[in-house]
């Protein structure tokens, strides 16, 4: 069965453990992702997935009396993926531990600040992670989607570099998502942006005079109809954003969220805090944070991007 951040936490007795969990859901998209957190059918733990993913949807049609239909079959393509191991380690020495209480909870802030790169990690790969370049890393939306039916790619770029090209351009955007959505297999359960991007959508909703609903995961998101904006944010550690802007342009991700659809794996721990041990010898003490987890795109109709947009 596929559990939720929210499920795994409300199955969970451990305090610690809750609290990480919860840190990690400030991530809107860790938040309403589904794990299958089973990773093998006959109920056993591996760090591989096999999966098959639906290339080719079915059609149906009509027939005349004593005649057959037309024979066409829905056609998938075996994949296989592994689940990675995403986190790090901090080290602090145990007077710092045990003297320095007054401002700060040292112990406290380095992991806060551990799930915060951790969660921008998962968010970087789930959209350019290439196990092809680096083993380390799963395989995220950019690689699933390029060259496929369900990517965009406009003959000339939509210009929304100046508030006047908003104002000019913006039904066109708004036209090419309609687009794209009418070859997707269900209306995405998200719309992943990077900073600019998603601060231009506002402006263009503001001139839709389309009502959005804001929600509150941590960070701002807000939506338009069923789907939820989603800003990306930076790699970790860096200022560069997840989804880039090269040359003035970007992209723009959508995706359904489910078992049929994009979902995560784990195991059945798939969140797991070390905290520096007091009563161990050594002045250095090491905490780690870690999620062992993917992305899997069981439906290629399920995602799908926009290319060549001009914010910059």
């Amino acid at each position: 069965m596929p559990i939720t951040l929210l499920e795994a936490k409300e199955t969970c007795q451990d305090k610690l453990t809750q609290y990480v969990i919860d840190e990690f859901r400030k991530s809107a998209l860790l938040d309403m992702l589904p794990f299958d957190n089973n990773v093998k059918p006959d109920g056993s733990t591996s760090m591989l997935y096999a999966y098959n993913r639906t290339t080719t949807q079915p059609t149906a049609g009509v027939r005349a009396i004593n005649a057959e239909y037309v024979a066409q079959e829905a056609k998938t393509t075996r994949y296989t993926t592994e689940m990675k191991i995403l986190g790090g380690s901090f080290e602090i020495d145990r007077a710092i531990i045990n003297n320095q209480k007054g401002v700060i909870d040292h112990v406290t802030y380095q992991l806060n600040e551990k799930i915060k790169a951790t969660r921008a990690l998962f968010h970087d790969l789930f959209i350019n992670g290439d196990n092809a370049t680096n083993s380390n890393e799963f395989d995220g939306l950019n690689k699933a989607i390029t060259n496929s039916a369900t990517e965009i790619v406009p003959t000339a770029a939509i210009n929304l570099s100046t508030s006047a090209n908003i104002t000019t351009n913006a039904p066109v955007l708004l036209d090419t998502i309609r687009k794209l959505m009418s070859e997707l297999s269900a209306t995405p359960d998200v719309m992943l942006l990077n900073s600019q991007m998603y601060a231009v959508f506002q402006s263009i909703m503001d001139r839709a005079g389309m009502v959005t609903s804001k929600e509150n995961f941590g960070t701002e998101v807000f939506k338009w109809g069923d789907t939820a904006v989603m800003k990306m944010g930076d790699k970790p550690g860096t200022s560069d954003p997840i989804i880039p802007t090269v040359n003035g342009e970007t992209s723009i991700y959508f995706a359904k969220l489910g078992m049929d659809a994009v979902h995560a794996i784990s195991p059945t721990q798939m969140i797991n805090t070390y905290l520096p041990n007091m009563n161990e010898t050594g002045a250095v003490k090491k905490g780690e944070v870690e999620l062992i987890s993917a992305m899997v795109m069981k439906n290629q109709f399920s995602a799908g991007a926009i290319r060549k947009i001009r914010i910059a």
